[in-house]
């Protein structure tokens, strides 16, 4: 045994950070950055590659979908790597046990950046036809797949590395790329726009961004050439002790199963819910549903990730005293009560014109209930065609409060405000006829005086953006809460010869399916319900479970020692060796 392993094993003070650990959390961090920020450019420009790629023409040289049609195609493709990412998990995560964790994440990030380059100088359909849509969805699902097995690798490769009882502090500086990796992209985006303009932008300067990754992807493989392998791997290594079938060994032994199983429900799905609805939920609230323009809407949020990201560190740095179970479960716990009174609050300092209308303006769909369908489209693909569905859809993008009355069997669905005649939603000009109600019993435009509306990046000195900067830096800091001890928590439930694999699956089910489909889960509640307000129920549902089910069944991991777990995993027969 080492004279360095001897003090971590030690109940004395845990010496310093090296300058080899701070070397592997920089050059770790940095390329996961990367990858995040290559991930979430195609969330954040979605309309103009819709436009793009998702806009093949007749015989006619016109567009043969519209600019709704257009987006949700894009929406699909965006959709399509968080599908993926378990895959990438499985995948990944099996290589990283059988030949290291450094090669498999050099690997990842070769994957995503080359991937995200090539998106910056595909032709469009109007060059290739629908082959460019088809590219790009390939070019999505191969960055899904690099992500999936990017995150297991950068956590386990840190954690490895990390002093005992300090794995949560080392870990916690992996949970600041994802927020990172979104900053990031928001900035190049924002500035890119300011410096070409709308129109070229539009045109062809959204190719800037994802040009830009080639950049940092010749920075992060740099990076990763100069690391060596974890300590942990290359000593089982050295001993032959390595998984040889880790995919079967994490997932088709019950005992390293049920453990995966407690990870998704106790831990990694209310944390992933937290942290989409901290994050992306509320930029889509903000947006879709208090119509604050684009640019205002991606300052604030940019605002609260640079004031509260600093939480990372800190809960990461805390559960190594008090434990990762107090902390993550505390935040679950924490959002779950506040999110109504959070968002709420956000609605009246966003839109006051829109929150009071929410409030004093009825309206009613009058409707045979058989005829309604639960607007859930997580693929953008359904078609929801029913007179009660094109009603309930209509009033929900322009976010109206209704409530759903029952009407006699077999009639039409119809729209009633404030008492007035109702107003037959299979009538051909139902969307004109129901914007002129609206407007008259008194719902605002969306561009009406009273939504907030930044002049520039530091106006934020005013009531309305610092009050809106304040909700969203709390939402971020549950995010903190729950993202910052995970990593170390994942890592230590599970033993070194299949920790890549075994972490991964969890980790990316939770975050790429409970996390990625909660935009089209929440707007289907408010589709269904009529309330702005009742998507929330959905993550807060989630988080709650993840409370009980971590309460009661998930370990506390901060005193785990990996590597007397590893001595008593050995199989029989095997030397027991404590060395690094």
């Amino acid at each position: 045994m080492s004279e360095r392993t001897a003090i971590l094993r030690s109940d004395t003070e845990v010496p310093p950070m090296t300058r080899e650990e701070r070397k592997v959390i920089i050059a770790s961090s940095l390329g996961t950055v990367f990858e995040w920020y290559d991930f979430y450019l195609f969330g954040s420009l979605a309309a103009v590659i819709g436009t793009n790629f998702f806009n093949p023409l007749d015989a006619n040289n016109q567009p043969i979908f519209n600019e709704a049609t257009r987006n949700i195609f894009a929406l699909l493709a965006f959709a399509a790597g968080f599908l993926v990412r378990p895959f990438g998990a499985l995948v990944f995560g099996r290589l990283g046990d059988l030949v290291g964790r450094k090669y498999t994440f050099l690997v990842t990030i070769l994957i995503m950046g080359s991937s995200t380059f090539i998106v910056g100088i595909l032709p469009t359909s109007a060059d290739i036809g629908i082959a460019a849509a088809i590219i790009l969805i390939g070019l999505r699902m191969l960055q899904g797949l690099a992500l999936g097995g990017e995150y297991g690798g950068a956590a386990t490769y840190v954690a490895e590395h990390a002093p005992h009882g300090r794995r949560g502090f080392y870990t916690s500086f992996i949970q600041i790329t994802a927020t990172a990796g979104l900053f990031l992209s928001l900035l190049v985006i924002l500035f890119t726009q300011l410096a070409l303009g709308d129109a070229a932008f539009r045109a062809w300067g959204w190719r800037v961004p994802f040009l830009v990754s080639i950049l940092l992807l010749g920075i992060s493989v740099w990076i990763r050439l100069q690391m060596e392998e974890s300590p942990a791997f290359q000593r089982m290594k050295a001993e032959g002790t390595h998984s040889k079938a880790p995919l079967t060994e994490a997932f088709g032994q019950w005992k390293n199963a049920k453990i995966a199983l407690l990870a998704l429900l106790g831990l990694v799905m209310g944390q992933a819910v937290v942290w989409y609805t901290g994050q992306f939920y509320a930029l889509f609230f903000m947006g879709s549903v208090l119509k604050v323009d684009a640019y205002t809407t991606n300052l604030l949020i940019a605002w609260a990730l640079l004031l509260g990201s600093g939480g990372f560190v800190f809960f990461g740095w805390l559960s190594d005293k008090i434990g990762r179970k107090p902390i993550i479960l505390g935040g679950c716990l924490i959002a779950a009560l506040t999110y109504f009174p959070l968002f709420k609050l956000m609605s009246a300092e966003a839109n006051p014109a829109l929150h009071k209308a929410h409030s004093e303006i009825s309206v009613q769909v009058l409707a045979d209930r058989s005829t309604c369908s639960f607007q859930f489209n997580p693929t953008g693909t359904a078609r929801f065609t029913q007179p009660c569905d094109m009603a309930k859809a209509a009033l929900a993008r322009a976010s109206v409060n209704y409530t759903v009355e029952d009407a006699p069997p077999g009639s039409v669905a119809a729209v009633r405000i404030q008492g007035a005649a109702p107003i037959p939603a299979d009538s051909p000009s139902f969307a004109r006829d129901l914007g002129a109600a609206l407007a008259a019993a008194g719902y605002p435009a969306a561009s009406n005086p009273t939504v907030v509306k930044m002049a520039h990046p530091f106006d934020i000195f005013r009531e309305q953006p610092a009050v809106l900067v304040g909700v969203l830096t709390l939402l971020v800091i549950y995010v903190t809460m729950v993202y910052g001890p995970i990593a170390a928590a994942l890592v230590e439930l599970f033993p070194t010869r299949i920790r890549y694999t075994s972490m991964s699956l969890p980790y990316h089910i939770g975050n790429g399916w409970f996390g990625g489909l909660l935009p089209a889960t929440s707007f289907a509640m408010i589709a269904q319900t009529g309330d702005v307000y009742y998507g929330l129920w959905y993550p807060i549902v989630i988080a709650g479970a993840t409370v009980v089910i971590g309460l009661l069944f998930v370990p506390e991991t901060k005193d785990v020692d990996i590597y007397a777990q590893d001595v008593a995993e050995k199989p029989q027969g095997r030397p027991a060796s404590a060395s690094v």
